[in-house]
């Protein structure tokens, strides 16, 4: 397989974390041999670099701003860029592929449902959902926020900014529950350890590396 994405990554335009600018993060995909990534800054709900006070609209327009700096230099590169964001509830968060800004605007007040009725919306809308690094220990997460396997599509079971103990758990739950696997970097910089799934086939859109994902067609780089 010689095609690579990263499925989980950070801008420096959106997410409060974020070290790099969506150009850089490009540019070095791009040396690193990937093919394409999925921009997944954080939702208004986790670490987003988004001011509170915002309207709606404005904060949906926060959200994707890192993924169309990305876009553009992407573009002009010869990187392949797909939207995406990451969804926080209490510690759990959740990697949300194939929707777009008209999602976005059309659900205002959507940042505060649970994972049970986010999943739904985001399900009856044409989308899919992963649970990104489930057994993650850090000091804002608190007890066990593995979500119930009925309201995913997937599992991050690689996560590269985790220990392998705490990936071994989230690959032993994808598989204890038969659910397809994805890997990705969570990278906030592009001096952090990368990884991610290599496809057969170059991905024309989302909607194909959601396809390949689902049909457990993609390695684990």
């Amino acid at each position: 397989m010689n095609y690579l994405y990263e499925t989980h990554m950070h801008t420096a335009e959106s997410s409060a974390c974020g070290s790099s600018t969506a150009a850089q993060h490009v540019a070095s995909y791009l040396a690193k041999g990937y093919t394409g990534i999925i921009v997944t800054d954080h939702f208004i709900n986790g670490n987003s670099s988004c001011p509170r006070h915002l309207p709606w609209e404005e904060k949906m327009h926060h959200v994707i701003a890192g993924y169309l700096a990305a876009k553009k230099a992407g573009d002009e590169a010869g990187l392949d860029v797909f939207l995406g964001w990451e969804y926080a509830y209490h510690g759990a968060e959740f990697l949300t592929y194939g929707l777009g800004l008209d999602f976005l605007l059309a659900n205002p007040g959507f940042d505060k449902l649970n994972p049970q009725d986010y999943s739904a919306l985001v399900r009856k809308s044409g989308g899919y959902i992963a649970q990104a690094h489930p057994f993650r220990v850090r000091s804002y997460i608190r007890g066990n926020v593995a979500a119930a396997p009925e309201i995913i599509d997937g599992v991050e079971v690689r996560n590269a900014s985790d220990d392998d103990e705490t990936n071994r758990k989230a690959l032993e739950y994808a598989r204890k529950h038969n659910l397809p696997i994805q890997a990705g970097s969570d990278s906030h910089g592009v001096t952090n350890n990368l990884s991610g799934i290599a496809l057969k086939q170059r991905a024309g859109s989302i909607h194909d590396i959601i396809a390949a994902i689902k049909a457990r067609e993609v390695e684990i780089i």
